[in-house]
Protein backbone atom coordinates (compact mmCIF):
# COMPACT_ATOMS: atom_id res chain seq x y z
CA UNK A 1 0.00 0.00 0.00
CA UNK A 2 1.52 3.32 -1.05
CA UNK A 3 0.66 6.75 0.32
CA UNK A 4 -1.45 8.82 -2.08
CA UNK A 5 0.59 11.97 -1.56
CA UNK A 6 3.21 13.43 0.77
CA UNK A 7 0.58 15.46 2.60
CA UNK A 8 -1.45 12.49 3.83
CA UNK A 9 -2.28 12.42 7.52
CA UNK A 10 -3.03 9.51 9.85
CA UNK A 11 -6.58 9.11 11.14
CA UNK A 12 -8.73 6.39 12.68
CA UNK A 13 -8.57 4.26 9.51
CA UNK A 14 -4.76 4.25 9.21
CA UNK A 15 -3.14 0.87 9.97
CA UNK A 16 -1.81 0.68 13.52
CA UNK A 17 1.94 1.21 13.89
CA UNK A 18 3.50 -1.98 15.27
CA UNK A 19 7.25 -1.37 15.26
CA UNK A 20 7.17 0.65 18.44
CA UNK A 21 7.42 0.02 22.18
CA UNK A 22 3.99 0.43 23.78
CA UNK A 23 2.97 0.21 27.43
CA UNK A 24 0.94 -2.94 28.04
CA UNK A 25 0.23 -2.47 31.76
CA UNK A 26 1.39 -0.91 34.97
CA UNK A 27 4.20 -3.11 36.25
CA UNK A 28 2.18 -3.83 39.39
CA UNK A 29 -0.73 -5.20 37.33
CA UNK A 30 1.31 -8.14 36.06
CA UNK A 31 1.84 -10.98 38.50
CA UNK A 32 1.24 -14.67 38.98
CA UNK A 33 -2.36 -14.48 37.82
CA UNK A 34 -2.55 -14.41 33.99
CA UNK A 35 -3.80 -11.04 32.74
CA UNK A 36 -5.61 -10.73 29.41
CA UNK A 37 -5.31 -7.50 27.42
CA UNK A 38 -6.05 -6.59 23.81
CA UNK A 39 -3.20 -4.58 22.27
CA UNK A 40 -3.15 -3.38 18.65
CA UNK A 41 -5.99 -5.74 17.84
CA UNK A 42 -4.21 -8.79 19.29
CA UNK A 43 -5.29 -10.63 22.44
CA UNK A 44 -2.25 -11.01 24.71
CA UNK A 45 -1.77 -12.77 28.04
CA UNK A 46 0.68 -11.26 30.54
CA UNK A 47 2.23 -12.85 33.63
CA UNK A 48 5.46 -13.11 35.61
CA UNK A 49 7.81 -16.02 36.10
CA UNK A 50 8.75 -17.20 39.58
CA UNK A 51 11.77 -14.88 39.50
CA UNK A 52 9.59 -11.89 38.52
CA UNK A 53 10.39 -11.56 34.81
CA UNK A 54 7.44 -10.41 32.67
CA UNK A 55 6.14 -12.68 29.90
CA UNK A 56 3.79 -11.90 27.01
CA UNK A 57 2.16 -14.59 24.87
CA UNK A 58 -0.64 -14.66 22.33
CA UNK A 59 -3.79 -15.29 24.35
CA UNK A 60 -4.98 -18.14 22.14
CA UNK A 61 -4.16 -21.81 22.42
CA UNK A 62 -3.16 -23.16 18.96
CA UNK A 63 -5.24 -26.30 19.54
CA UNK A 64 -8.82 -24.99 19.86
CA UNK A 65 -8.35 -21.26 20.52
CA UNK A 66 -9.05 -21.45 24.26
CA UNK A 67 -7.94 -18.16 25.90
CA UNK A 68 -4.75 -18.98 27.77
CA UNK A 69 -5.48 -16.29 30.36
CA UNK A 70 -8.27 -18.60 31.58
CA UNK A 71 -5.65 -21.25 32.35
CA UNK A 72 -3.22 -21.38 35.28
CA UNK A 73 0.48 -21.10 36.01
CA UNK A 74 2.41 -24.17 37.12
CA UNK A 75 5.90 -22.96 37.86
CA UNK A 76 6.86 -20.88 34.84
CA UNK A 77 4.58 -22.78 32.46
CA UNK A 78 1.13 -21.55 31.44
CA UNK A 79 -1.32 -24.45 31.33
CA UNK A 80 -4.30 -24.25 28.98
CA UNK A 81 -7.55 -24.74 30.86
CA UNK A 82 -9.15 -26.76 28.06
CA UNK A 83 -6.85 -29.72 27.29
CA UNK A 84 -3.89 -29.10 29.60
CA UNK A 85 -1.27 -28.08 27.05
CA UNK A 86 1.70 -26.49 28.87
CA UNK A 87 3.51 -23.54 27.30
CA UNK A 88 6.91 -22.25 28.37
CA UNK A 89 8.00 -18.62 28.36
CA UNK A 90 9.32 -19.20 24.82
CA UNK A 91 5.79 -20.06 23.65
CA UNK A 92 6.68 -23.68 22.87
CA UNK A 93 4.36 -26.41 24.13
CA UNK A 94 6.38 -28.53 26.58
CA UNK A 95 3.62 -31.03 27.34
CA UNK A 96 0.45 -32.24 25.63
CA UNK A 97 -1.25 -34.74 27.95
CA UNK A 98 -3.11 -36.53 25.14
CA UNK A 99 0.11 -37.31 23.19
CA UNK A 100 3.48 -38.80 24.07
CA UNK A 101 5.31 -36.57 21.59
CA UNK A 102 4.48 -32.90 21.19
CA UNK A 103 4.29 -31.71 17.54
CA UNK A 104 6.74 -28.94 16.65
CA UNK A 105 3.82 -26.81 15.46
CA UNK A 106 2.37 -26.66 18.98
CA UNK A 107 3.51 -23.17 19.93
CA UNK A 108 2.12 -19.69 20.51
CA UNK A 109 3.60 -16.35 19.55
CA UNK A 110 5.68 -14.53 22.15
CA UNK A 111 6.29 -10.79 22.35
CA UNK A 112 9.37 -8.91 23.60
CA UNK A 113 8.51 -7.29 26.94
CA UNK A 114 10.40 -5.25 29.55
CA UNK A 115 9.78 -3.35 32.78
CA UNK A 116 10.71 0.34 32.93
CA UNK A 117 9.76 2.30 36.03
CA UNK A 118 6.03 2.08 36.77
CA UNK A 119 5.18 0.59 33.36
CA UNK A 120 5.78 -2.61 31.44
CA UNK A 121 6.43 -2.19 27.71
CA UNK A 122 5.74 -4.57 24.84
CA UNK A 123 6.89 -4.77 21.20
CA UNK A 124 4.14 -6.00 18.85
CA UNK A 125 6.08 -5.60 15.60
CA UNK A 126 8.99 -7.42 13.95
CA UNK A 127 10.84 -9.18 16.83
CA UNK A 128 14.30 -8.55 15.35
CA UNK A 129 13.70 -4.78 15.61
CA UNK A 130 12.84 -4.88 19.33
CA UNK A 131 15.76 -2.93 20.79
CA UNK A 132 15.12 -2.18 24.49
CA UNK A 133 17.29 0.94 24.14
CA UNK A 134 14.35 2.42 22.19
CA UNK A 135 12.02 2.27 25.21
CA UNK A 136 11.34 5.94 26.05
CA UNK A 137 13.24 7.41 28.99
CA UNK A 138 10.83 8.73 31.64
CA UNK A 139 13.34 8.90 34.51
CA UNK A 140 11.29 11.39 36.57
CA UNK A 141 8.60 8.76 37.16
CA UNK A 142 11.07 6.82 39.33
CA UNK A 143 12.96 9.76 40.87
CA UNK A 144 12.21 10.15 44.62
CA UNK A 145 12.89 13.89 44.33
CA UNK A 146 9.79 14.23 42.16
CA UNK A 147 6.23 13.81 43.39
CA UNK A 148 3.93 12.02 40.95
CA UNK A 149 0.19 11.39 40.77
CA UNK A 150 -1.29 9.09 38.18
CA UNK A 151 -4.46 7.68 36.67
CA UNK A 152 -5.72 5.71 33.70
CA UNK A 153 -8.63 5.41 31.29
CA UNK A 154 -10.02 3.01 28.74
CA UNK A 155 -11.13 5.25 25.85
CA UNK A 156 -13.46 4.56 22.94
CA UNK A 157 -11.55 6.75 20.50
CA UNK A 158 -8.51 6.42 18.24
CA UNK A 159 -4.97 7.12 19.41
CA UNK A 160 -4.29 9.50 16.51
CA UNK A 161 -6.94 11.89 17.83
CA UNK A 162 -5.42 11.63 21.31
CA UNK A 163 -2.02 12.72 20.02
CA UNK A 164 -3.56 15.66 18.18
CA UNK A 165 -5.58 16.62 21.26
CA UNK A 166 -2.49 16.70 23.47
CA UNK A 167 -0.48 18.72 20.95
CA UNK A 168 -3.33 21.20 20.43
CA UNK A 169 -3.21 23.56 23.40
CA UNK A 170 -5.59 26.14 21.90
CA UNK A 171 -8.52 24.18 23.32
CA UNK A 172 -7.32 24.64 26.93
CA UNK A 173 -9.39 27.75 27.82
CA UNK A 174 -12.57 26.20 26.44
CA UNK A 175 -12.42 22.52 27.37
CA UNK A 176 -10.38 23.03 30.57
CA UNK A 177 -11.36 26.50 31.90
CA UNK A 178 -11.10 25.45 35.56
CA UNK A 179 -7.70 23.73 35.44
CA UNK A 180 -4.98 24.40 32.84
CA UNK A 181 -6.76 26.90 30.60
CA UNK A 182 -6.18 30.65 30.65
CA UNK A 183 -7.22 32.98 27.78
CA UNK A 184 -3.70 34.43 27.51
CA UNK A 185 -2.24 30.98 27.01
CA UNK A 186 -4.40 30.26 23.96
CA UNK A 187 -3.12 33.47 22.35
CA UNK A 188 0.53 33.01 23.29
CA UNK A 189 3.10 32.51 20.55
CA UNK A 190 4.19 29.00 19.74
CA UNK A 191 6.94 27.41 17.71
CA UNK A 192 6.70 23.94 16.21
CA UNK A 193 9.48 21.85 14.75
CA UNK A 194 10.31 18.25 13.92
CA UNK A 195 13.29 16.38 15.34
CA UNK A 196 13.76 12.99 13.70
CA UNK A 197 10.26 11.49 13.99
CA UNK A 198 9.23 13.72 16.88
CA UNK A 199 7.26 16.97 16.96
CA UNK A 200 8.17 19.65 19.49
CA UNK A 201 5.89 22.58 20.36
CA UNK A 202 7.19 25.38 22.57
CA UNK A 203 5.27 28.26 24.12
CA UNK A 204 6.25 31.20 26.30
CA UNK A 205 3.88 33.39 28.29
CA UNK A 206 5.56 36.20 30.22
CA UNK A 207 4.30 38.26 33.15
CA UNK A 208 1.02 36.39 33.50
CA UNK A 209 -1.17 34.90 36.18
CA UNK A 210 -0.53 31.21 36.87
CA UNK A 211 -3.28 28.71 36.07
CA UNK A 212 -4.90 27.21 39.13
CA UNK A 213 -3.50 23.74 38.56
CA UNK A 214 0.03 25.11 39.02
CA UNK A 215 -0.57 28.19 41.15
CA UNK A 216 -2.71 26.68 43.91
CA UNK A 217 -0.44 23.81 45.03
CA UNK A 218 2.61 26.10 44.92
CA UNK A 219 0.66 28.87 46.72
CA UNK A 220 1.57 31.48 44.11
CA UNK A 221 -1.87 32.49 42.82
CA UNK A 222 -1.21 36.11 43.86
CA UNK A 223 2.08 36.24 41.91
CA UNK A 224 3.05 37.22 38.40
CA UNK A 225 4.94 34.48 36.61
CA UNK A 226 6.75 33.64 33.40
CA UNK A 227 5.44 30.39 32.03
CA UNK A 228 7.21 28.25 29.43
CA UNK A 229 6.12 24.89 28.12
CA UNK A 230 7.22 22.19 25.74
CA UNK A 231 4.85 19.56 24.37
CA UNK A 232 6.45 16.68 22.51
CA UNK A 233 5.11 13.89 20.31
CA UNK A 234 7.77 11.35 21.26
CA UNK A 235 6.43 8.24 19.56
CA UNK A 236 3.08 6.67 18.65
CA UNK A 237 3.01 5.45 22.27
CA UNK A 238 4.09 8.53 24.19
CA UNK A 239 3.48 12.25 24.53
CA UNK A 240 5.30 14.39 27.10
CA UNK A 241 4.84 17.95 28.27
CA UNK A 242 7.15 20.08 30.40
CA UNK A 243 5.93 23.21 32.16
CA UNK A 244 8.21 25.69 33.90
CA UNK A 245 6.72 28.42 36.10
CA UNK A 246 9.14 31.15 37.22
CA UNK A 247 7.87 33.50 39.94
CA UNK A 248 8.77 37.18 39.62
CA UNK A 249 8.92 37.91 43.35
CA UNK A 250 8.98 34.66 45.32
CA UNK A 251 8.23 34.76 49.02
CA UNK A 252 11.15 34.26 51.37
CA UNK A 253 12.10 30.61 51.60
CA UNK A 254 10.04 29.66 48.55
CA UNK A 255 11.54 28.55 45.22
CA UNK A 256 11.56 30.89 42.25
CA UNK A 257 11.09 28.05 39.75
CA UNK A 258 8.53 25.25 39.74
CA UNK A 259 8.90 22.38 37.27
CA UNK A 260 6.19 20.01 36.08
CA UNK A 261 6.61 16.99 33.81
CA UNK A 262 3.46 15.47 32.34
CA UNK A 263 3.55 12.01 30.79
CA UNK A 264 0.81 10.61 28.56
CA UNK A 265 1.16 6.96 27.60
CA UNK A 266 -1.37 5.25 25.37
CA UNK A 267 -1.67 2.01 23.45
CA UNK A 268 -4.26 1.27 20.77
CA UNK A 269 -6.59 -1.56 21.69
CA UNK A 270 -8.16 -1.30 18.23
CA UNK A 271 -8.38 1.48 15.65
CA UNK A 272 -11.21 2.98 17.69
CA UNK A 273 -10.20 2.29 21.30
CA UNK A 274 -7.14 2.64 23.50
CA UNK A 275 -5.56 2.15 26.90
CA UNK A 276 -4.35 5.42 28.45
CA UNK A 277 -2.08 6.00 31.46
CA UNK A 278 -1.18 9.51 32.63
CA UNK A 279 1.35 10.82 35.15
CA UNK A 280 1.77 14.35 36.52
CA UNK A 281 5.10 14.98 38.23
CA UNK A 282 6.47 17.99 40.11
CA UNK A 283 9.90 18.83 41.48
CA UNK A 284 8.78 20.13 44.88
CA UNK A 285 7.32 18.64 48.08
CA UNK A 286 7.16 15.00 46.95
CA UNK A 287 4.84 12.97 49.12
CA UNK A 288 2.80 15.95 50.32
CA UNK A 289 -0.67 14.41 50.70
CA UNK A 290 -2.56 17.67 50.23
CA UNK A 291 -0.73 18.55 47.02
CA UNK A 292 -1.05 14.98 45.74
CA UNK A 293 -4.79 15.08 46.40
CA UNK A 294 -5.23 18.43 44.66
CA UNK A 295 -3.13 17.44 41.64
CA UNK A 296 -4.89 14.09 41.30
CA UNK A 297 -8.34 15.69 41.38
CA UNK A 298 -7.44 18.56 39.03
CA UNK A 299 -5.74 16.42 36.41
CA UNK A 300 -8.31 13.66 36.57
CA UNK A 301 -10.89 16.35 35.80
CA UNK A 302 -8.86 17.79 32.91
CA UNK A 303 -8.12 14.43 31.31
CA UNK A 304 -11.71 13.28 31.82
CA UNK A 305 -12.75 16.31 29.79
CA UNK A 306 -10.36 15.27 27.01
CA UNK A 307 -11.62 11.69 27.11
CA UNK A 308 -15.25 12.77 26.97
CA UNK A 309 -14.59 15.10 24.02
CA UNK A 310 -12.70 12.45 22.04
CA UNK A 311 -15.42 9.86 22.64
CA UNK A 312 -18.09 12.31 21.47
CA UNK A 313 -16.05 13.01 18.33
CA UNK A 314 -15.54 9.29 17.71
CA UNK A 315 -19.28 8.69 18.00
CA UNK A 316 -20.00 11.39 15.41
CA UNK A 317 -17.37 10.05 13.01
CA UNK A 318 -18.60 6.49 13.49
CA UNK A 319 -22.33 7.13 13.07
CA UNK A 320 -22.67 10.25 10.90
CA UNK A 321 -22.63 8.25 7.66
CA UNK A 322 -20.37 10.68 5.79
CA UNK A 323 -16.72 10.21 5.06
CA UNK A 324 -14.49 11.68 7.75
CA UNK A 325 -13.34 15.18 6.89
CA UNK A 326 -11.19 17.77 8.61
CA UNK A 327 -11.22 21.52 8.17
CA UNK A 328 -7.86 22.65 9.51
CA UNK A 329 -6.48 26.08 10.41
CA UNK A 330 -3.01 27.49 11.04
CA UNK A 331 -2.95 26.57 14.78
CA UNK A 332 -3.57 22.94 13.79
CA UNK A 333 -0.18 22.67 12.08
CA UNK A 334 1.70 20.95 14.97
CA UNK A 335 -0.93 18.24 15.25
CA UNK A 336 -0.90 17.72 11.49
CA UNK A 337 2.89 17.37 11.64
CA UNK A 338 2.50 14.48 14.10
CA UNK A 339 -0.27 12.90 12.02
CA UNK A 340 1.93 13.07 8.92
CA UNK A 341 4.75 11.28 10.78
CA UNK A 342 2.34 8.59 11.98
CA UNK A 343 1.03 8.14 8.44
CA UNK A 344 4.56 7.72 7.06
CA UNK A 345 5.45 5.16 9.74
CA UNK A 346 2.26 3.18 9.14
CA UNK A 347 2.68 3.17 5.36
CA UNK A 348 6.34 2.11 5.64
CA UNK A 349 5.24 -0.95 7.63
CA UNK A 350 2.42 -1.72 5.19
CA UNK A 351 4.70 -1.96 2.16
Amino acid sequence: MEPQDSGSFANNTTPLIRNCWYACARSTEIGRTPLARKLLGVDVVLYRTLDGAPVALRNRCPHRSFPLAKGKLVGDKLVCGYHGMEFGTDGVCAKLPALANVPATAAVRTFPIADRGPLTWIWMGAPDLADEALIPDTWWLSDPEWGTVSGDFHINADYVSMHENLIDQTHFPFLHPDTVGTPEYARSKLSASTEDNQVVIRRELLNSSPPGVYGKPAQIMDKRVDRTSEARFVSPALHTAYARVRVHEPDEGKPALYRYNITHVFTPETNDSMHYWWFNSRDYLPGDADIDGFMLEAHTQAYSEDVEALQWINEVVRTDGEEQFDLSFAPDKPGLMARRIMYRLAMAEAR
